[in-house]
């Protein structure tokens, strides 16, 4: 992924700094123009903070569902150029959805991305995080939609919620489809029913445009790669990448 990134680097030093925060970590990347240079996950607050105060950026591009931008300026302390993505941001997509100002921003972030990554293509961009989305960008860039899922450890969640004894299990590995004990039971149940859902979305998909390119991001694919039966591109930065073309797009306008 990196040396794909690099045949796009028009060599130059300007550092930008883009930054996804959930409800509980956040993930940042370091970039050079278009070249990523370095990025962290599962940051909590106070050590994104830290480390973006050890390298100051030109700019930063700031996405999140948890905090301000406003306290965002004030934990850095620092006056740096930050640029909160809104619903109104200007993206280099078309958004063909009915109702733009509810669409996450991780959602158009990844869409973007890899729209940037793959120009030309029908993609089907799938980010596998606390909710399993599914978002469809035509060949000439316009962000369609796409589904909404609950997650693998929401999944799990819900069976020991909303019952009375079922106990609560961590993602693993696909395992195999006839579970023998209760335990093995909810692990098949939550992970092959996942597993079984991505390869007929996919594979639906695939009807509307068998050419498609599926692209795919957040920490949960690493449970299923190696199982998934159609063929999948995993960018896990794809989010960063997404955020930092955002930036650089509204940059350009100015």
């Amino acid at each position: 992924m990196l040396a794909f990134l690099l045949r796009k680097w028009d060599f130059c030093t300007i550092m930008n700094i883009a930054v996804d925060s959930g409800n509980t970590y956040a993930k940042a990347g370091w970039f050079e123009q278009d070249r990523l240079v370095r990025f962290k996950t599962r940051l909590v607050w106070d050590d994104l903070i830290r480390e973006i105060r050890q390298e100051i950026p030109d700019k930063i591009i700031f996405s999140s569902v948890s905090h301000s931008v406003e306290y965002f300026r004030e934990s850095l302390g620092a006056d740096i150029d930050i640029f909160d993505l809104a619903p109104t941001t200007q993206v280099p997509l078309k958004k063909a959805y009915k109702t733009p100002e509810t669409l996450g921003a991780d959602r158009i972030a990844a869409a973007v991305g890899a729209g940037w990554l793959f120009p030309d293509e029908d993609l089907l961009v799938i980010d596998m995080g606390t909710c399993i989305t599914y978002d469809f960008v035509d060949k000439a860039g316009s962000f369609e939609g796409g589904i909404i899922t609950p997650g693998v450890k929401m999944r799990f969640s819900a069976l020991h919620t909303f019952t009375k004894r079922l106990p609560l299990f961590e993602p693993v590995a696909v395992p195999d489809l006839i579970g023998k004990s209760t335990r093995e039971a909810i692990e098949s149940g939550v992970m092959n029913g996942v597993l079984a859902e991505l390869e007929g979305i996919i594979n639906k998909y695939r009807h509307i445009s068998p050419s498609l390119r599926v692209v795919v991001c957040g920490g949960d694919i690493t449970f299923f790669e190696s199982t998934l039966k159609p063929s999948i591109f995993a960018v896990p930065e794809l989010v960063l990448i997404g955020l930092n073309r955002i930036l650089r797009y509204n940059v350009a306008l100015q």
